[in-house]
C-alpha cells in the first residue's frame, strides 16, 4: 500500500449520453463506455502493479548483495585477493582484464633462497660426547682405540628459563676508632629495587612487559607461564606493579610524540580498545586506540571518543601530509579545513569497494568489477616500478610518465562511466566516492615519496587487536594509558632494529638506580639520542643492517 501511495490513482470520467443516438443505442453505447473504463482503470492498475514488482526485485535483490557482503565480512577469507577467477568475458587473449595466474605456495622460480639463520651471537656452552670406556676397545683383540685430535663438531639451540632467589647479603663494618663520625654500624646500600619495598626483580618485571606487550599474551597466562617454572605470583601484586610503572614510561612516551610531530610525512587509523572502568561521561567501555606514525616513531593514543578532536589535538600546529582512510573524522580536522595538513587517501580502500563489488553481485557485475580492480592493479605496480627507481632522474622521468597516464585513464573511465543514464546503483556510488575523495588519491602523483595505501598503519595495529582479542583491552584506564604507551615505545624500538628486552632491561635497572624514578639521563634511551655504544648493546640480533641501523645516534 505504501509503494501504491507514490503512483497517482487515473480517474476516468463516466459516460455522457449522446442525444444524437437512438433510444434503443444508449444502452449500447452506455456499456461500450463502461468497458472502455474499466479497461483502463486495469491496466492501470497493472501498470503499478508491475511497477511495484519492479522496485520490489530491486529491493530484494539489493538486501541479498548485502546479505553476500556481509556474510562474505563475517565468514569469508580475511585475504583482499578476489574470490574465484575472472569471467570468461575477461579472459581472451590480448584482454587488458586478464587476470593473473595464480602463484603456487613456497619458493618461486627464479627468487633468491632464503638466508639460513645466523646464531654467532648466542653464547656457547661447550659439551664433550664421548664413548663409554666398554666401547672403546677392538670388539676382536681388544686392543683400545687411539683418540684424534679433530672432533666432529655441531650445534643445538637450546634455551634454559630458570627461577631463583636472589639473596643478597650485605657485609656490616663498624667503627673501631672514637672519632664518633660514623654510625655505629656502617653497611653498603642493598641492591636497587625498581619498586622500593618490592620483592620482584627487574628481569620479572621485563618478563612481564614483553610478553603483555610485545607478545600480546594476557596476564593471566603470563603469570602460569611463570608458576610452571616455579614462580606464582599474585594478579594483584603484578597488578599494583604495573600501575606504579606509569611514571616511568611518561617522559619517553612525551618524547615521541615530539619526534612525531616534528615530521611532515604520517600515517593514522584508529581501532576499537574496550576499558571497562566506569566514568560519569563514558557510558559503554568502547575506547578508540588511535595510532599515528612516521619514519622514526609510531605514537599510540587511547581517547574514550572517535570524533575529530584527538587526531585536531594530537597533531597541534604541524604541516604536512597525512595518509588515512576514507573516515570522515580526518576531513572534520581544523588543520585539514584551513590547508595545513593535506589527507592523501587509501587505494587499498577503494579497491575494497570494487572487491565487495564482486562479491555482492557477482553474475551482473563481475566483468565491470574486474575491469577496475585491473586498472587499479597496474597503476599499483607503476608507482611501485617509480619508487624502484627514485635515484635515477632519467628512469624515473618515464615511470612518472606511466603513472600519471594511467590516473589519466581511470579518470577518464569513471567520468564517462558516471554519465551513463542506466549505470547500476552500486557501480554510481562507488565511483561517485572515487570522484569525491580524487585530490586526495591522487596527492601520490606529485609526491612520489607518499605512498599510495595506508597499510603501514594497519600494521601498527595488527598487535594491539591481537592484544584485544587476547585480554579484552583494558580492565582500567591507567592500564589502557599504560598500554598505549608500551605499544608506542616498542613498535618505534623496532623501527630502529632495537631489542626490546634489551632495552627495557637497561632502563628500568637505571630507573631502579635512581631509587625508582625516571632517571636523569633518560633522553639518552631515545634511539636518536642514543649513543653508539648503547645502540650496539641494545640493537636486536636478528635484525637484518639497513640504512637506519648503520646511523642510528642521530641529533634531534
Amino acid at each position: 500500500m505504501e509503494a501504491e501511495a507514490n503512483y497517482p490513482r487515473v480517474v476516468i470520467p463516466p459516460p455522457t449520453p449522446t442525444a444524437s443516438l437512438p433510444c434503443a443505442a444508449c444502452p449500447l453505447v452506455r456499456e461500450n463506455l463502461d468497458l472502455r473504463w474499466q479497461a483502463g482503470f486495469w491496466q492501470s492498475c497493472f501498470r503499478r502493479a508491475k511497477e511495484r514488482e519492479h522496485l520490489l526485485h530491486q529491493e530484494i535483490e539489493q538486501l541479498k548483495a548485502e546479505i553476500r557482503s556481509l556474510e562474505q565480512r563475517l565468514y569469508g577469507r580475511q585475504t583482499e585477493m578476489p574470490p574465484g577467477e575472472a569471467p570468461n568475458a575477461a579472459k581472451r587473449p590480448g584482454d587488458p582484464c586478464k587476470p593473473k595466474p595464480q602463484r603456487r605456495r613456497g619458493q618461486q622460480p627464479g627468487n633468491p633462497g632464503p638466508v639460513r639463520r645466523r646464531h654467532e651471537h648466542l653464547p656457547v656452552k661447550d659439551e664433550v660426547v664421548d664413548l663409554p670406556e666398554d666401547q672403546r676397545l677392538c670388539a676382536a683383540c681388544g686392543q683400545p682405540f687411539a683418540a684424534m685430535a679433530q672432533t666432529d663438531d655441531g650445534d643445538i639451540l637450546e634455551i634454559e628459563v630458570r627461577a631463583h632467589r636472589r639473596r643478597y647479603h650485605r657485609k656490616r663494618y663498624r667503627p673501631t676508632c672514637r672519632c664518633a663520625t660514623h654510625p655505629p654500624v656502617i653497611a653498603p646500600p642493598p641492591p636497587a629495587k625498581l619498586i622500593p619495598k618490592g620483592h620482584l626483580g627487574i628481569s620479572v618485571w621485563v618478563y612481564i612487559l614483553v610478553q603483555k606487550f610485545v607478545c600480546f599474551q594476557p596476564l593471566h597466562r603470563v603469570l602460569r607461564d611463570l608458576a610452571t617454572h616455579g614462580l606464582d605470583l599474585s594478579a594483584a601484586t603484578v597488578s599494583d606493579g604495573l600501575h606504579k610503572l606509569v611514571p616511568l614510561f611518561r617522559p619517553l612516551y612525551q618524547a615521541l610524540i615530539d619526534r612525531h610531530l616534528a615530521a611532515d610525512r604520517w600515517h593514522g587509523d584508529e581501532t576499537r580498545w574496550p576499558v571497562f572502568e566506569r566514568t560519569p561521561d563514558q557510558t559503554n567501555a568502547y575506547w578508540t586506540l588511535w595510532v599515528f606514525g612516521c619514519t622514526q616513531a609510531i605514537v599510540f593514543v587511547l581517547d574514550p571518543t572517535r570524533c575529530h578532536d584527538v587526531p585536531e589535538n594530537f597533531f597541534g600546529d604541524a604541516r604536512g601530509i597525512c595518509n588515512v582512510d576514507r573516515t570522515a573524522t580526518y576531513k572534520a580536522m581544523r588543520q585539514v579545513k584551513e590547508g595545513r595538513i593535506a589527507l592523501a587517501f587509501c587505494w587499498s580502500h577503494v579497491r575494497r569497494d570494487f572487491l565487495m563489488i564482486l562479491v555482492s553481485w557477482p553474475t551482473t557485475l563481475e566483468t565491470w568489477a574486474w575491469q577496475w580492480l585491473e586498472r587499479i592493479g597496474e597503476l599499483f605496480d607503476r608507482n611501485h616500478a617509480r619508487r624502484a627507481v627514485r635515484h635515477d632522474p632519467a628512469a624515473f622521468a618515464a615511470a612518472d610518465q606511466r603513472v600519471r597516464a594511467q590516473v589519466a585513464v581511470i579518470a577518464q573511465q569513471r567520468d564517462s562511466e558516471l554519465q551513463q543514464p542506466d549505470l547500476h546503483p552500486a557501480c554510481r556510488k562507488a565511483l561517485t566516492s572515487l570522484g569525491n575523495h580524487w585530490p586526495g588519491l591522487t596527492l601520490f602523483v606529485d609526491h612520489p615519496e607518499v605512498p599510495m595505501d595506508n597499510n603501514a598503519s594497519e600494521r601498527c595495529h595488527r598487535g594491539p587487536v591481537v592484544g584485544r582479542k587476547n585480554f579484552y583491552g583494558s580492565g582500567a584506564i591507567w592500564s589502557g594509558r599504560l598500554a598505549s604507551m608500551l605499544f608506542s615505545l616498542f613498535q618505534t624500538l623496532g623501527l630502529w632494529d632495537l631489542c626490546p628486552r634489551r632495552w627495557l632491561t637497561a632502563y628500568l635497572t637505571a630507573c631502579a638506580e635512581a631509587g625508582g624514578q625516571v632517571p636523569a639521563n633518560w633522553q639518552q634511551f631515545l634511539p636518536w639520542r642514543m649513543s653508539k655504544e648503547d645502540y650496539q648493546a641494545w640493537a636486536d640480533p636478528t635484525a637484518p643492517p639497513n640504512e637506519k641501523a648503520a646511523t642510528p645516534y642521530r641529533s634531534s
